[in-house]
């Protein structure tokens, strides 16, 4: 199968398991060893303030502070997942996604928004999905998700509720007219 890196899962309106249901997840690597993305449309209760209070990064001038964090999928939920506009060169543990979007875990580019210093486009996610090596075919062969090519606009500029249903208007679906009742033609 051709790799999905860089591109949206969109769980169709079926899919009932309470980690996905509704969710927008932006895939950062899919490879022969599977595949590994985070939730980006799900903001939790808390904000980048409490982080940064919670890891004693100071942070009380920072203008990212009110930023929400994001509840990035059931796998390693005490893990920050930084998906940002940028190059994964200027951190620690950084990887490039796509030209222009990268994922970092280490806690610079976090005492980097702390200091009011860090990427200007960002979503600060707790945890991360993952699928086995042919577990998210298995799930797209049962018409669990729909898939399209990520654009950052999407990520960074679409408000948190929208981001689904504009994800799914790249492809001109509309998620609300679909069933709940999957088949295959």
């Amino acid at each position: 199968m051709q790799s999905l890196k860089h591109h949206f899962l969109m769980a169709m309106p079926h899919l009932e398991d309470p980690n996905f249901a509704g969710s927008l997840i932006y895939l950062c690597d899919h490879d022969h060893n599977g595949c590994m993305g985070v939730i980006v449309n799900r903001p939790m209760e808390i904000t980048l303030d409490a982080l940064f209070e919670q890891l004693s990064l100071g942070g009380d001038d920072s203008p990212y502070r009110n930023a929400p964090v994001y509840y990035g999928g059931p796998m390693h939920k005490d893990r920050g997942f930084i998906l940002h506009v940028g190059d994964s060169q200027a951190w620690d543990s950084s990887v490039q996604v796509e030209d222009g979007i990268a994922l970092t875990t280490s806690m610079d580019i976090l005492q980097a928004l702390a200091d009011g210093n860090g990427p200007e486009h960002f979503l600060v996610c707790l945890g991360c999905a993952g699928w086995d090596v042919g577990q998210l075919e298995d799930e797209l062969k049962e018409n669990a998700w729909l898939t399209v090519e990520g654009h950052s606009n999407v990520l960074f500029d679409t408000p948190p509720a929208e981001r689904l249903a504009a994800a799914a208007g790249i492809l001109g679906v509309d998620l609300n007219l679909m069933t709940r009742n999957a088949g295959h033609a």
